[in-house]
Protein backbone atom coordinates (compact mmCIF):
# COMPACT_ATOMS: atom_id res chain seq x y z
CA UNK A 1 0.00 0.00 0.00
CA UNK A 2 1.29 3.74 -1.48
CA UNK A 3 1.57 5.99 1.72
CA UNK A 4 -0.66 8.69 1.06
CA UNK A 5 0.48 12.27 2.66
CA UNK A 6 -2.01 15.66 2.05
CA UNK A 7 -0.08 18.71 1.34
CA UNK A 8 -2.22 21.93 2.22
CA UNK A 9 -0.87 24.83 0.95
CA UNK A 10 -1.67 28.56 0.36
CA UNK A 11 0.79 30.25 -2.27
CA UNK A 12 1.09 33.27 -0.35
CA UNK A 13 3.52 31.03 2.08
CA UNK A 14 7.21 30.96 1.40
CA UNK A 15 7.49 28.09 3.20
CA UNK A 16 4.92 26.72 1.14
CA UNK A 17 7.01 26.89 -2.07
CA UNK A 18 9.99 25.52 -0.38
CA UNK A 19 7.90 22.47 0.71
CA UNK A 20 6.59 22.18 -2.97
CA UNK A 21 10.10 22.40 -4.62
CA UNK A 22 11.15 19.11 -2.57
CA UNK A 23 8.32 16.74 -2.58
CA UNK A 24 9.23 15.38 -5.85
CA UNK A 25 12.52 14.29 -4.22
CA UNK A 26 10.74 13.14 -1.14
CA UNK A 27 8.28 11.11 -3.16
CA UNK A 28 10.93 9.60 -5.06
CA UNK A 29 12.71 8.52 -2.64
CA UNK A 30 10.35 7.33 -0.19
CA UNK A 31 7.57 6.07 -2.47
CA UNK A 32 5.31 8.39 -0.40
CA UNK A 33 2.69 9.93 -2.96
CA UNK A 34 1.66 13.33 -2.04
CA UNK A 35 -2.15 15.12 -2.74
CA UNK A 36 -2.34 19.39 -3.15
CA UNK A 37 -4.97 20.64 -1.37
CA UNK A 38 -5.55 24.27 -1.95
CA UNK A 39 -6.72 26.30 1.38
CA UNK A 40 -6.86 29.57 2.40
CA UNK A 41 -4.26 30.39 4.99
CA UNK A 42 -6.14 33.83 5.90
CA UNK A 43 -9.12 31.70 6.70
CA UNK A 44 -7.53 29.59 9.16
CA UNK A 45 -5.57 32.37 10.90
CA UNK A 46 -8.98 33.50 11.40
CA UNK A 47 -10.61 30.41 12.40
CA UNK A 48 -7.09 29.65 14.90
CA UNK A 49 -7.12 33.05 15.94
CA UNK A 50 -3.51 32.57 14.62
CA UNK A 51 -1.28 35.54 12.97
CA UNK A 52 1.93 35.62 10.60
CA UNK A 53 4.92 34.77 12.57
CA UNK A 54 6.27 38.59 11.81
CA UNK A 55 3.26 40.25 13.76
CA UNK A 56 3.11 37.25 16.34
CA UNK A 57 7.03 36.93 16.83
CA UNK A 58 8.00 40.45 15.74
CA UNK A 59 8.48 41.84 19.20
CA UNK A 60 10.70 38.49 20.48
CA UNK A 61 14.52 39.50 20.34
CA UNK A 62 16.21 37.29 18.11
CA UNK A 63 13.55 35.71 16.86
CA UNK A 64 12.85 36.67 13.53
CA UNK A 65 16.75 36.51 12.70
CA UNK A 66 16.56 32.83 13.75
CA UNK A 67 13.76 32.49 11.07
CA UNK A 68 15.64 34.55 8.31
CA UNK A 69 18.67 32.04 9.10
CA UNK A 70 17.01 28.84 8.96
CA UNK A 71 15.11 29.96 5.94
CA UNK A 72 18.52 30.34 4.15
CA UNK A 73 19.62 27.07 5.21
CA UNK A 74 17.09 25.53 3.91
CA UNK A 75 17.56 26.89 0.62
CA UNK A 76 21.03 27.00 0.54
CA UNK A 77 20.50 22.41 1.43
CA UNK A 78 17.75 22.12 -0.94
CA UNK A 79 19.74 24.60 -3.86
CA UNK A 80 16.56 26.67 -4.11
CA UNK A 81 18.17 28.92 -6.43
CA UNK A 82 15.66 30.63 -8.15
CA UNK A 83 13.97 31.41 -4.73
CA UNK A 84 13.73 35.46 -4.55
CA UNK A 85 11.74 36.72 -1.55
CA UNK A 86 8.54 38.59 -2.79
CA UNK A 87 9.13 42.32 -2.59
CA UNK A 88 4.72 42.73 -2.64
CA UNK A 89 4.83 40.29 0.47
CA UNK A 90 1.75 39.85 2.24
CA UNK A 91 -0.04 39.12 -0.98
CA UNK A 92 -3.82 38.35 -0.91
CA UNK A 93 -4.38 34.93 -2.39
CA UNK A 94 -7.87 34.51 -2.05
CA UNK A 95 -7.93 34.96 -6.00
CA UNK A 96 -5.40 32.36 -6.49
CA UNK A 97 -6.51 29.95 -4.16
CA UNK A 98 -9.84 29.61 -6.06
CA UNK A 99 -8.55 29.74 -9.11
CA UNK A 100 -6.16 26.31 -7.51
CA UNK A 101 -9.45 24.91 -6.72
CA UNK A 102 -10.80 25.43 -10.33
CA UNK A 103 -7.75 24.03 -11.69
CA UNK A 104 -7.95 21.21 -9.67
CA UNK A 105 -11.24 20.68 -10.93
CA UNK A 106 -10.44 20.82 -14.62
CA UNK A 107 -7.45 18.26 -13.70
CA UNK A 108 -4.60 21.02 -14.15
CA UNK A 109 -3.99 21.59 -11.06
CA UNK A 110 0.17 20.42 -11.38
CA UNK A 111 0.81 23.00 -14.18
CA UNK A 112 -0.98 25.58 -12.36
CA UNK A 113 0.73 25.29 -9.19
CA UNK A 114 3.97 25.63 -10.92
CA UNK A 115 3.10 28.71 -12.74
CA UNK A 116 1.41 30.45 -9.84
CA UNK A 117 4.57 29.27 -7.35
CA UNK A 118 6.90 30.61 -10.22
CA UNK A 119 5.17 33.87 -10.16
CA UNK A 120 5.33 34.39 -6.62
CA UNK A 121 8.53 33.35 -5.36
CA UNK A 122 11.09 32.84 -8.42
CA UNK A 123 10.06 35.86 -10.54
CA UNK A 124 7.84 37.84 -7.73
CA UNK A 125 5.07 39.70 -9.11
CA UNK A 126 2.03 41.71 -6.99
CA UNK A 127 -0.16 38.65 -7.45
CA UNK A 128 -3.19 39.95 -5.94
CA UNK A 129 -3.85 42.33 -8.51
CA UNK A 130 -6.18 40.94 -11.36
CA UNK A 131 -4.42 42.39 -14.42
CA UNK A 132 -0.98 41.04 -13.29
CA UNK A 133 -2.35 37.70 -12.15
CA UNK A 134 -4.31 37.21 -15.89
CA UNK A 135 -0.29 38.37 -17.65
CA UNK A 136 1.04 35.44 -15.33
CA UNK A 137 -1.12 32.56 -16.52
CA UNK A 138 -1.53 33.77 -19.77
CA UNK A 139 2.57 33.82 -19.97
CA UNK A 140 2.64 30.59 -18.54
CA UNK A 141 0.38 29.19 -21.32
CA UNK A 142 -2.85 28.75 -19.11
CA UNK A 143 -6.19 29.19 -19.90
CA UNK A 144 -6.39 32.44 -17.76
CA UNK A 145 -9.99 33.51 -19.06
CA UNK A 146 -11.55 30.56 -17.67
CA UNK A 147 -9.69 29.96 -14.74
CA UNK A 148 -10.52 33.46 -13.36
CA UNK A 149 -14.01 32.73 -14.64
CA UNK A 150 -14.12 29.86 -12.90
CA UNK A 151 -12.87 31.32 -9.54
CA UNK A 152 -16.17 33.25 -9.51
CA UNK A 153 -18.84 30.24 -9.21
CA UNK A 154 -20.23 29.62 -6.08
CA UNK A 155 -19.19 26.18 -6.30
CA UNK A 156 -15.47 27.03 -6.53
CA UNK A 157 -15.64 29.35 -3.55
CA UNK A 158 -17.91 26.83 -1.53
CA UNK A 159 -14.86 24.16 -2.15
CA UNK A 160 -12.39 26.36 -1.04
CA UNK A 161 -14.16 26.99 1.87
CA UNK A 162 -14.31 23.65 2.57
CA UNK A 163 -11.11 23.06 2.67
CA UNK A 164 -9.65 25.36 4.65
CA UNK A 165 -12.91 24.82 7.31
CA UNK A 166 -12.02 20.79 6.87
CA UNK A 167 -8.30 21.57 7.94
CA UNK A 168 -8.93 23.30 10.60
CA UNK A 169 -11.36 20.52 12.11
CA UNK A 170 -8.38 18.42 11.92
CA UNK A 171 -6.17 20.43 13.27
CA UNK A 172 -4.64 22.90 11.28
CA UNK A 173 -3.10 25.95 12.08
CA UNK A 174 -1.12 27.71 9.55
CA UNK A 175 0.50 26.60 5.77
CA UNK A 176 2.01 24.62 4.56
CA UNK A 177 0.07 21.63 6.37
CA UNK A 178 1.23 18.17 5.81
CA UNK A 179 -1.46 15.15 6.95
CA UNK A 180 -0.16 11.60 7.17
CA UNK A 181 -1.09 8.52 9.05
CA UNK A 182 2.19 8.38 10.38
CA UNK A 183 4.38 10.08 12.94
CA UNK A 184 6.49 13.44 11.94
CA UNK A 185 7.83 16.60 13.02
CA UNK A 186 6.46 20.13 12.21
CA UNK A 187 9.26 22.64 11.24
CA UNK A 188 10.15 23.74 7.98
CA UNK A 189 14.05 22.98 9.36
CA UNK A 190 12.64 19.44 10.44
CA UNK A 191 12.02 18.58 7.13
CA UNK A 192 15.28 16.32 6.41
CA UNK A 193 14.09 14.52 9.79
CA UNK A 194 10.64 14.13 9.05
CA UNK A 195 11.97 12.74 5.18
CA UNK A 196 13.28 10.09 6.82
CA UNK A 197 10.20 9.45 9.30
CA UNK A 198 8.01 9.36 6.20
CA UNK A 199 10.20 6.09 5.04
CA UNK A 200 11.58 4.82 8.10
CA UNK A 201 14.29 2.26 8.13
CA UNK A 202 12.12 -0.27 5.64
CA UNK A 203 11.81 0.44 1.85
CA UNK A 204 8.24 1.92 1.21
CA UNK A 205 6.32 -0.94 0.77
CA UNK A 206 7.34 -2.43 3.73
CA UNK A 207 5.81 1.15 6.20
CA UNK A 208 3.45 -0.31 8.26
CA UNK A 209 0.45 2.36 8.10
CA UNK A 210 -1.30 3.29 11.43
CA UNK A 211 -4.77 4.98 11.99
CA UNK A 212 -5.32 8.53 12.93
CA UNK A 213 -3.58 11.99 11.04
CA UNK A 214 -0.78 14.05 12.45
CA UNK A 215 -1.00 17.85 10.78
CA UNK A 216 2.34 19.51 9.97
CA UNK A 217 2.84 23.08 9.97
CA UNK A 218 5.80 24.27 8.31
CA UNK A 219 5.23 27.42 10.08
CA UNK A 220 5.35 26.09 13.54
CA UNK A 221 7.44 27.62 15.99
CA UNK A 222 7.73 24.64 17.33
CA UNK A 223 7.72 21.10 16.52
CA UNK A 224 4.56 18.96 17.53
CA UNK A 225 6.77 16.50 18.60
CA UNK A 226 10.75 15.67 18.48
CA UNK A 227 13.26 13.37 19.49
CA UNK A 228 15.65 16.01 20.49
CA UNK A 229 15.24 19.90 21.72
CA UNK A 230 14.54 22.60 19.40
CA UNK A 231 15.25 26.00 19.55
CA UNK A 232 11.39 28.53 19.48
Amino acid sequence: MTPQVDFLFDFGSPNAYYAHKVIPEIEKRTGVKFTYVPVLLGGIFKLTNNQPPAIAFGNVKNKMPYEMLESQRFVKKHKLTQFKFNPNFPVNTLALMRMAVAAQQAGTLPTYVDAVFHHMWEEPKKMDDPAVIRAALVESGLDADALIAAAQTPQVKQALMNNTEQAVERGAFGSPTFSSARRCSSARTRCRRWRRRSCGPKPPHEIPLTEGTLWVDFCAPAPLSSDRPATY
